[in-house]
């Protein structure tokens, strides 16, 4: 009587089970949601690292974005002229591939450079250390060395040496997940040709800038009045270049007094 009983236990499971999956297969079929195939092709065109340089949270969301018409097929810079290229075979449209571009630290403040106000023996990040008093650096607009861009970095292309960030330009594509992560916006995404940087960002007074750092910009425009291009001008108490205008000479760098101008 007991195995009749497991038999047929069995066998209502059995039955529920089928009836279940029968259920459940029309449920899939009747509510599923449709997938664009460009969506697909577009996203296999795609690298997959996820980094968020093109302002999705990640491949796929940049990809339904492309199809949508919401972001521009070019719009991945690691991928650079590349993938550009593959999304407009994919999608049967010409795409205009953006140059390559490269991260770039805006600072010089390296150990002995820059001055400290304390020791940090706090949490090792940038974002953390800022937050104590604007950072160990007297300099609020330099790099604080402690690596957020480093563990943002999904090419290992950043590391960190003598107490500031170093891209290597050589692996960097540019994405900007980096410059996004940076607390203090010393890292900017430049064209990969641009070889004249200024790199300093310091808004103070000449002495007060002097005060905290050996390379800060001193805003003395000495290389706005030997630019015959009119590349670069000193505004907020340090020099901007237009790159557009630049030449490229590197004059302004020879004849910087902090050497806060350098070529690349």
């Amino acid at each position: 009587m007991d195995y009749v009983a497991i038999l047929l236990a069995l066998g209502v499971l059995g039955a529920l089970g089928a009836i279940f999956g029968v259920i459940l297969g029309f449920a899939g079929k009747k509510f599923a949601v449709e997938v664009d195939e460009r969506v697909t092709k577009v996203r296999e065109c795609l690298g997959g690292a996820n980094c968020g340089a093109c302002g999705y949270a990640g491949c796929d969301a940049f990809a339904q974005a492309v199809v949508n018409g919401e972001a521009a097929p070019n719009g991945c810079t690691p991928g650079g002229e590349k993938t550009a290229t593959a999304i407009g075979k994919a999608l049967g449209i010409e795409v205009e591939a953006q140059g390559a571009r490269v991260a770039r630290v805006l600072c010089q403040g390296t150990n002995g450079i820059a001055k400290n106000r304390y020791d940090y023996n706090g949490i090792i990040s940038c974002r953390a250390a800022a937050a104590m008093a604007g950072g160990p650096k007297l300099c609020l607009y330099s790099c604080l060395g402690l690596g957020d861009c480093v563990k943002k970095c999904c090419l290992n292309a950043i590391s960190i040496h003598d107490g500031i960030a170093s891209v290597d330009p050589n692996v960097c594509k540019g994405c900007g997940a980096c410059a996004a992560e940076c607390p203090r916006g010393v890292i900017a995404i430049l064209p990969a040709d641009t070889n004249v940087v200024v790199s300093c960002r310091n808004k103070d007074t000449g002495r007060k800038a002097i005060a905290v750092c050996m390379k800060a910009c001193i805003g003395c425009k000495r290389c706005e009045k030997e630019c015959k291009y009119e590349a670069i001008k000193v505004t907020d108490g340090f020099a901007h270049i237009d790159s557009d205008k630049c030449t490229r000479c590197g004059i302004c760098a020879t004849v910087c007094p902090r050497g806060c101008i350098v070529t690349k």
